[in-house]
């Protein structure tokens, strides 16, 4: 990074690209795979290409990139492995700069991840730097980490908080003297015991990072100034250049050195001296040939005459031999305004003082700005509207017109981060008021888009329960399942599932794979038509099987209708469902300890299934379809030598009616307890615009916990009935069925004045067919890129 440092001299515009794949770019030769082979339980692998892991792996993939961009490197561009950084000094020139980068990628299979990519920016974060016109500082989010980093409890967790914090020591003046008492305690040969002066070593470095300057970028064609001082523990110096903006010295680099106990018997000169040789050797690269003489600024006056001496000793003789090959100046500085290296050179001591400069950025800058944006457009409105008597005297007044500004500070802004209505009114509260502040900021957050899309809510769903009507005899209205993801037995994987929705009697019947429309068509002709007769309905899902022509003119043919269940919302079919969850139970109970043996099991489950009382109903299905209960014994019921058909179908009548009330009064009781649960849901209207769940849609995004909760807005096409509605969905949505419950969507709302920023719908890439990009939430809106 410093290589990179000393070439921005001038830059004004960045641009950070990122590579996409990095060492997947790279082939491994042909016939030596082997060597980067690997066992796992499923088998021996070997890699084509580079992997991640190998110790040559960075040095190709650098010399690499070098390659590719060899022309350009250190001109307009820095490469660090996959991170590259286009500087330019207007942009124009950058504009040019980017498309000749991109070409040379394009033309060598090499490509950048755009969610990654920061382009024709002022500043950029690179390689944990902020890069800018201004200078170099450090990223505010590694700040950030060091600040709250812990106290180490431990050797270890010292060396990685040091390792950490050291990346960043040529932002932090006197890095090593503050550090000394910590680097102490990382040697194996003394005790590892947290002291004082340990702790204060480490409160005052974590001190320094949040007061760290921006360091300017070196222009050798300007003059230099160096500042040295030196105490009895160490040396400190700064390299500086005077700005052409506000002729003040700003510092481009620190350097401190703990003075060794041979380095500390010198006496007060040798040791100013010392200060100065390891100075102009830390900053050889900048000094050494310089366009212009540099200061060397010292409180010892003595050294104005070092180069004009005549008697040397042996090591002033070298010195004076390496100073040889520098052109500069010594100027006498009182100790008085030589405080800055004086600090950098005594923080070595044992008393570690706390002596924290003042910051050259003011505290909560950031916050400050952004508060001081919007209170200067609300006092500019002020001068057209003036403050009614109402308004506490703490507070400012905010007018009609910048009402929405206001509010979008409080709500919308990045460093908002799109609270609640609580949390908005917190903001507003600190400053501002108006009489339907509270009203106001509740439609706003209501009618928030960004809130809308990726907020989950927290009250029951929507959609009051439905039932399907009753029906009045056994078998004339049927619901329809598959049951998958089986073991194979006996060469059986699904399980079809037929429930008589009057009795609750069920038919399972063992499949080698899913059947299609027409294999389903046989099969319930073949194992439950030629059985129970010809039904007047038929419920099931929107599987293939069931949403095809042929389906549906099967139906029709045998007079039957067809009742599909709404997108994404499996309670429609709730009778097959309930069937596959007690199927699934009995096989696991009878078939655990040899799963693939559920195909032997299945009719001794379903025997079960039907021969048990139903919640519902309080009869077996035996008994509700058939009118008997089947004997456990042989000996249970004796036979009648003459039978009477009229009993007979009396008794099954008698039994049919009370199926049918007892079905009625379980079904009051379920919509009553269902409705505990779920809120009345609002009543649409076509033409009505809505937002719909990705709960359920085959999205295909890098992390689900970052997709949107829900995408649109889409209108409605039709309202099918109270809890079910058709929306025109877009092209990249044909093949997601447009009927929903109402519970998977949810209106679009309008803010106070106007709405806010529409975000774009979620591209088509998010879906499972298509290919792959890339969303992110920015200052309240999503933005998509490719």
């Amino acid at each position: 990074m410093s290589s990179a440092f000393e070439i921005l001299q001038g830059a004004r515009f960045f641009t950070k690209l990122d590579l996409r794949n990095a060492y997947h770019l790279v082939r491994i030769r042909e016939g030596d795979e082997w060597k980067t082979a690997f066992n796992t339980p499923l088998g021996h692998f070997e890699y084509r290409v580079l992997p991640f892991g190998l110790a040559n792996a960075p040095a190709v993939f650098q010399a690499l990139v070098n390659d590719v961009l060899r022309d350009m490197l250190n001109i307009f561009v820095f490469v660090y492995l996959d991170d590259i950084l286009i500087f330019s000094p207007s942009l124009q020139i950058h504009v040019q700069h980017v498309r000749r980068v991109l070409q040379r990628l394009l033309e060598n299979c090499l490509f950048v991840k755009a969610e990654k990519c920061t382009f024709h920016a002022s500043s950029v974060t690179f390689l944990g730097s902020v890069i800018s016109a201004e200078g170099i500082k450090m990223d505010p989010a590694k700040v950030q980490a060091v600040i709250d980093w812990p106290v180490p409890k431990s050797r270890v967790e010292l060396q990685r908080f040091l390792g950490f914090a050291n990346f960043y020591r040529r932002f932090i003046r006197n890095f090593g003297q503050v550090a000394a008492p910590l680097t102490a305690l990382t040697s194996v040969k003394t005790c590892f015991k947290w002291s004082v002066s340990a702790q204060g070593a480490f409160d005052l470095l974590k001190n320094r990072f949040t007061s760290a300057p921006i360091l300017v970028t070196p222009d050798v064609s300007r003059q230099f100034v160096v500042e040295v001082d030196a105490s009895e523990v160490g040396v400190g110096a700064i390299l500086s250049q005077r700005s052409l903006s506000d002729d003040k010295v700003h510092p481009c680099a620190y350097f401190s050195h703990r003075l060794s106990p041979s380095e500390r018997n010198y006496d007060v000169g040798n040791r100013e001296l010392l200060a100065i040789r390891l100075a102009l050797g830390e900053w050889r690269q900048w000094l050494e040939g310089a366009t212009v003489p540099f200061v060397v600024w010292t409180d010892h006056r003595n050294l104005e005459y070092i180069r004009s001496a005549k008697r040397l000793n042996a090591r002033q003789a070298r010195w004076a031999l390496f100073f040889a090959r520098f052109e500069f100046v010594i100027s006498y500085r009182p100790g008085s305004k030589n405080t800055k290296p004086d600090a950098l050179s005594r923080l070595f001591s044992s008393s570690v003082a706390s002596t924290d400069p003042e910051g050259i950025l003011p505290e909560g800058r950031v916050v400050g700005l952004t508060v001081w944006g919007i209170e200067r457009q609300v006092k500019q409105a002020l001068t057209q509207t003036p403050s009614p008597r109402a308004c506490p005297r703490n507070l400012l007044f905010v007018p009609v017109p910048t009402r929405l500004a206001v509010l979008q500070w409080a709500h919308s802004a990045k460093l908002a981060g799109h609270p609640g209505v609580r949390g908005t009114l917190a903001s507003i509260r600190q400053r501002f008021w108006w009489p339907t502040r509270e009203h106001d900021t509740r439609r706003f957050v209501a009618a928030c888009s960004v809130c809308a899309q990726t907020k989950s809510g927290n009250s029951p769903p929507a959609g009051r329960l439905r039932p399907l009507p009753i029906p009045s005899r056994p078998w004339s209205h049927i619901a329809l399942d598959f049951v998958t993801g089986l073991p194979s037995s006996a060469g059986k994987t699904v399980i079809l599932t037929v429930v008589d929705r009057f009795s609750k009697a069920a038919h399972f019947i063992p499949l080698a794979k899913l059947p299609s429309a027409k294999e389903t068509a046989q099969i319930i002709i073949e194992n439950v038509f030629r059985i129970h007769g010809l039904p007047s309905d038929v419920v099931s899902d929107r599987g293939p099987q069931f949403t095809s022509q042929f389906w549906r003119e099967f139906c029709r043919l045998i007079g039957a209708s067809v009742s599909l269940s709404s997108g994404f919302h499996p309670q429609s079919n709730g009778q097959a469902e309930r069937a596959n969850q007690t199927i699934g139970r009995i096989l696991r109970s009878l078939s655990f300890r040899n799963p693939a043996s559920w195909s032997e099991q299945l009719p001794w489950a379903e025997y079960a299934h039907n021969s048990l009382p139903s919640s519902a109903t309080g009869l077996s299905p035996f008994q509700s379809s058939l009118g008997y209960q089947p004997p456990l014994f042989s000996s249970q019921f004796a036979e009648s030598s003459v039978p009477s058909a009229q009993a007979f179908v009396q008794r099954c009548e008698r039994t049919w009616k009370r199926v049918r009330s007892a079905l009625c009064r379980y079904r009051a009781q379920t919509v009553r307890a269902a409705n505990k649960r779920r809120t009345k849901s609002p009543r649409y209207c076509r033409g009505q615009r809505v937002w719909l769940s990705t709960q359920n849609l085959p999205l295909k995004t890098a992390s689900r916990k970052l997709t949107p909760r829900f995408i649109g807005p889409f209108r409605i096409s039709q309202v099918i009935n109270p809890v079910a509605v058709r929306l025109l969905l877009p092209r990249y949505l044909r093949r997601v069925h447009p009927v929903f419950h109402v519970s998977c969507v949810k209106p679009v709302l309008r803010a106070p004045a106007r709405l806010p920023p529409r975000p774009p719908s979620l591209s088509r890439a998010h879906l499972s067919t298509g290919s792959v990009k890339s969303w992110t939430c920015v200052l309240g809106a999503v933005v998509i890129s490719t």
